[in-house]
């Protein structure tokens, strides 16, 4: 019994591992943004801290999401690196 709770404990912690959506960030402006992110047909909110560089992870299985910026919406994939300036994201 122990070693099936085991198995089944081991087996989500590798499904939520592998279902983690990273963005590697440099957020320029001094203020905190939340951003509205769709994927999968579904819709979340990701924060960005201020003044600061940092990683933002996002729970979906999608290999690219769409985030919602005061420039528009740009089109992110897993593992980017973007930069935060006056509300808009560019992806380095």
């Amino acid at each position: 019994m122990k070693l099936k709770t085991l198995f089944t404990a081991a087996f989500l912690l590798v499904t939520t591992i592998a279902s983690a959506f990273t963005i590697s960030y440099y957020n320029k402006d001094s203020k905190k943004y939340e951003m509205e992110v769709k994927s999968n047909g579904s819709t979340q909110k990701v924060e960005f801290s201020a003044s600061t560089s940092g990683a933002a992870s996002i729970q979906t299985s999608a290999s690219e999401v769409e985030i919602k910026t005061s420039c528009g919406w740009v089109k992110v994939k897993n593992g980017a690196k973007i930069t935060i300036k006056d509300g808009c994201i560019k992806i380095e």
